[in-house]
Formats: structure tokens, sequence, C-alpha cells
């Protein structure tokens, strides 16, 4: 059987270029979404067309007891899995941070980092040769907003995010002696429908100026790194994160 991916967030953006590419390099998917079901359906029906083997999912990842039942179909459909792409996410209106409430901070990090941890606990659970597994790989995607901070626009994911990145550091430690390597990539400001969920949709052309490489990045570049360290390429790389930014 192909090798089995589960891409969280995968309707758009991101997840979904992930979900292309890994499609053509032979793997079964998992496509896991929130909200968007004609569009995380139409990319399996899309997937399956072209000779691949994917399902959708819908499952809230910053619900425990939805990311358990989301496992547990990945069990009865695919029994095994692989790689662990832990992509969904979401920020909220730019605003300083005297403006945000505790709601809203509840929302940026449960979806940001609670459907993280349990996805990989997860995913641990299923690929540790601790419990049986044969081992298999976990990419987190943090950003660069963990290391430049999101001033006046989101500090809160930023935080979030940085949360990721000692997700990442810890746990890949934690079972590099199991089989499971754990990575996370950082995009830099990409061309997503994210940045309209922030309130500015031109976000890209604004920020662009002040990226090295003159551009916004493409969804297909951060998917091409998500391949790279969930592949037998980067058998001896765990605990990276690897920046996708332009050099900013």
């Amino acid at each position: 059987m192909e090798r089995v991916m589960l891409i969280t967030g995968a309707a758009r953006g991101i997840g979904a270029a992930t979900a292309r590419l890994a499609a053509e390099r032979g793997y079964a998917l998992c496509l896991n979404y929130r909200q968007r079901r004609d569009a995380a359906e139409a990319l399996a029906a899309e997937i399956v067309a072209a000779g691949g083997q994917a399902i959708a999912v819908q499952a809230d990842v910053a619900d425990e007891a939805q990311v358990t039942t989301l496992f547990a179909e990945l069990d009865r459909r695919f029994g095994r899995l692989d790689v662990l792409v832990n992509n969904a996410g979401m920020l909220e209106t730019q605003m300083r941070l005297e403006q945000m409430d505790g709601a809203r901070l509840q929302r940026v990090f449960a979806a940001n980092v609670f459907g993280s941890f349990y996805c990989a606990r997860e995913a641990v659970k299923r690929m540790s040769t601790r419990h049986g597994g044969r081992g298999g790989a976990i990419v987190n995607l943090s950003s660069v907003a963990a290391r430049l901070g999101a001033p006046d626009e989101y500090i809160d994911y930023a935080a979030a995010k940085g949360a990721i990145d000692s997700l990442t550091l810890g746990l890949a430690k934690e079972v590099a002696g199991e089989g499971i390597r754990v990575n996370a990539v950082r995009p830099g400001v990409i061309d997503t429908e994210i940045h309209a969920c922030g309130g500015e949709p031109g976000r890209v052309a604004r920020v662009s100026r002040s990226v090295p490489m003159g551009r916004g990045g493409l969804a297909e570049e951060v998917a091409e790194a998500i391949l790279w360290l969930a592949g037998e390429q980067a058998s001896y790389t765990s605990g990276a994160l690897l920046d996708v930014a332009g050099g900013r």
C-alpha cells in the first residue's frame, strides 16, 4: 500500500498544494477540513480522477473529541499513518494587543496550538516503534511570525506559532529513538486566502516590499519543503525549523 499522509486544513492554500504534490509522489491521502466540505471533496475527487487515493474527513482539530474521531476514520479507511502534516491554523483581524479579548486568544491558541498537539499525540500513538508502529514523520506548519512577532497585526498568532516551534523541538527529541522525525516549515508571506481572514486581502503586495527576494511566496513552494521533510531525502533531519520566506 502507498504511504499514507494526513493533512489537516487541506481544503485550501498550503494544505491543498501539499495534497496535490503528495498525490503526484504516490501518497494516499486523508484530507482533513473543518468547514469547506465542497472544496475538500472536490480536491479528493481530483486526486482520485488522476489515479491517486484520497478521502476527505471533517473535523475541527481544536476539538479533542473530533481529533479522536478523525484518527479513528483514518484507521478504518487506511489502517496506517506514515506522515502527519499539521497544517490547520487560523488568524483573526489585525489589531494591537490591547484590543484583543480572551475569546479571541482562546480561538487562536485552540486552532493553532492545541490542534497540533492533539494530532501529533495521535500520530505518535500510531507511528512510534514504542507502540508497535513503523515510524514516520510529522511536519508542523509554523511561521516566520514566530521570530518576527507580527507587531500591530497578529502577535497572538505569532505567539501561537512560537509554541509550534517549541513543540517541534521538544517532540523531535522525545521520539527520535522511536522512528519518528519531527520538523517544522516556517512560511513567510505566502499568497493564500489567510490574509483576507486578517482583514487585508492585499497584504502580500504590501509586505513583499520588505522581503529580500522582493515578492510573496506561493503555496506550492511551501509544499515542496513539506514534502522534502516528509520524505526519505530528509532521513537524518529532525528538530529542524525550515524558513520558506524569501530571505525575510
